[in-house]
């Protein structure tokens, strides 16, 4: 059994013995039969729910069907022991060959290792996508973090992936910033501002420091050409200008992260070329688009409420709430139709399945967008909401933005701690908590900072085989017995199938916790040789022995490598 995932592997086997038990079992049926680790290593080293999957389809006692299975599991050669247990879960005992063979492979494959094969769809990953009005913060970080290494996650399992920044450039917002940036010319011109100030709708929304040399630079360029004149004259000129170095900003803030998307779309493009009477063309042509009047929102009384018709779509129709409208009352397109165009473009570039990675104050949107996209394509859109992230600091909430004042700045994260500990630490909560970033944890050279206490098991790794001298001909790991070294063992055979479920179900700080815990098995591993001279490493009089253990040391760092590579975190070759 050569699959790099034993537990497709051994589920497939589960399968065979099932088909024989039970045949004619639906689809459905088989597809919820899982193969999963045991959380206690006195359970063995595996457990299927296949009995209690099967046993009413079957009208067949889950207790019976699970001894029916012991039975013919137990006549595999890859399967030393297996046994009943529960309301009708079967444990499988892997045989020591079977997992001594995992070995070998893994240092075949090298980083290769747990890579999935080659998926047929295509996957947009739409990440970041913050209005280009200011530096990012730690808001976008978080899921600039959960973005990127989602989609090497799933590029790892095996699919064809884009990573796609969505450019808002059309709205209300970049004319505020073109205003607010044409200030910042006056002041470099050594121009009063106030009188300007006063006719800006709203006032001057943007007033952080980082405009400044935005506005120098059109001042450099220009003169004093715009300077009086009104803004039917400069507006467009100073919104693209002012667009484009926030964007390069941006670009520089998530390049020192370590992040680089594949694609940058346009709002104001698409709008611009037609994109939004295309995209919902489609949706008219299917009949989804009609003309009528919703009902008043709940909470909303009576004399609140002015019925009028409008163009909806029938989101309803596929899972939303209700219908949704895609123009407003004076006939311009409400920002669900920009959206519903842009999620057309994506799709009509050949990726039905899609992800997008907003902030937590995006959740009332999510049904509506989901419900354009399967009624645009039949495709899946999945959202992940990233909740607030805190930056602590001894306990108290702390504020470092050098150029706005009023937020945590990713520049300035990332000055603090270093790309990797933001990476790392950004993924050990779930995408939907609330997290807080201790700034003090990140730099702790301790266990309770988790990039650190992986980084310095990859390498102790690395010290390990820059001393040993590489084993010659073909190893024998039948020495490798200890409780600890098959704990390592154990835990690296999960790394494939923990690639394939979390990408299955979108969930890259998985990867983050899998690393801490290989981790924890390694530094187990290590100390265990200090008090325990037997399973040291590296052993001059017992050459079979050493030469074993060296095989299961690299493979742990390459694990540990094609792990943090997933992350985007850098393995580290010596700790100083």
């Amino acid at each position: 059994m050569q699959d790099e995932n034993l537990f497709a592997a051994l589920r497939g086997e589960v399968l065979i013995a099932l088909e024989a038990l039970a045949p004619g079992l639906a689809p459905d049926v088989l597809a919820r039969v899982e193969v999963t680790p045991t959380k206690d290593p006195a359970h063995g080293d595996m457990a299927t729910n296949a009995a209690m999957i099967a046993a009413k389809p079957a009208s067949k006692n889950p207790r019976e069907l699970a001894a029916g299975l012991v039975e013919k599991l137990s006549t595999h050669s890859s399967i030393a022991k297996a046994e009943a247990a529960g309301p009708g879960f079967v444990n499988l005992t892997l045989s020591p060959a079977l997992l001594l063979a995992q070995i070998p492979l893994i240092l075949n494959a090298q980083e290769a290792y747990g890579q999935g094969v080659s998926k047929s769809r295509k996957i947009n990953v739409e990440y970041v996508s913050a209005n280009p009005t200011g530096p990012l913060h730690v808001g976008h970080c978080r899921g600039a973090v959960v973005g990127d290494s989602l989609a090497n996650l799933l590029s790892k399992a095996g699919y064809d992936v884009t990573k796609e920044y969505y450019v808002n450039d059309a709205g209300a917002q970049v004319l505020a910033l073109a205003r607010s940036v044409y200030v910042r010319y006056l002041e470099a011109l050594k121009l009063p501002t106030e009188a300007y100030i006063a006719t800006v709708p709203g006032g001057m929304q943007y007033g952080g420091g980082y405009l400044v040399p935005i506005g120098e630079a059109l001042a450099a360029r220009h003169g004093d050409k715009f300077a009086g004149q009104p803004e039917d004259i400069w507006l467009d000129e100073f919104r693209t200008f002012a667009v484009s170095r926030m964007m390069d900003m941006i670009r520089d803030d998530l390049a020192a992260l370590g992040v680089r998307h594949d694609v940058f779309s346009s709002e104001r493009a698409l709008v611009e070329n037609g994109g939004v009477e295309r995209g919902l063309q489609v949706l008219r042509d299917k009949g989804l688009i009609y003309r009528g009047i919703l009902e008043p929102p709940k909470g909303k009384k009576p004399e609140d409420w002015e019925p009028r018709e409008q163009e909806l779509f029938r989101s309803s129709d596929f899972g939303d709430d209700v219908d949704r409208p895609i123009a407003k009352s004076d006939g311009s397109y409400t920002y669900f139709a920009n959206d519903i165009a842009y999620h057309a473009d994506k799709v009509g570039r050949g990726c039905p399945d899609l992800i997008d990675v907003l902030g937590a104050d995006h959740g009332g949107y999510v049904k509506r967008m989901q419900a354009a996209v399967k009624a645009l394509s039949g495709g899946r859109l999945d959202v992940i909401l990233c909740q607030i992230v805190k930056v602590m600091k001894n306990g108290e909430p702390v504020k470092m933005s050098k150029r706005a004042g009023t937020f945590v700045e990713l520049r300035d994260l990332i000055d603090e701690v270093g790309p990797d500990a933001v990476r790392f630490l950004m993924l050990m909560r779930k995408a939907d908590a609330q997290m807080d970033f201790d700034l003090n944890a990140a730099v702790a050279q301790t266990r309770e900072n988790p990039v650190f206490y992986v980084q310095y098991a990859h390498a102790r790794c690395r010290s390990v085989l820059r001393a040993a001298q590489a084993p010659s001909g073909e190893v024998d790991f039948s020495s490798l017995t200890a409780p600890e070294e098959v704990a390592m063992i154990r835990r690296l055979i999960t790394w494939p199938r923990l690639v394939e479920q979390a990408a299955e179900a979108r969930e890259p700080h998985r990867v983050a916790f899998f690393l801490y815990d290989l981790a924890s098995d390694f530094h187990a591993l290590w100390n265990a040789g200090r008090d325990n001279t037997a399973l040291r490493f590296l052993q001059e009089d017992k050459p079979v022995e050493t030469a074993a253990r060296i095989g299961l040391v690299a493979a742990t760092a390459i694990v540990l490598r094609s792990g943090l590579a997933v992350l985007g975190v850098n393995p580290v070759e010596e700790m100083r």
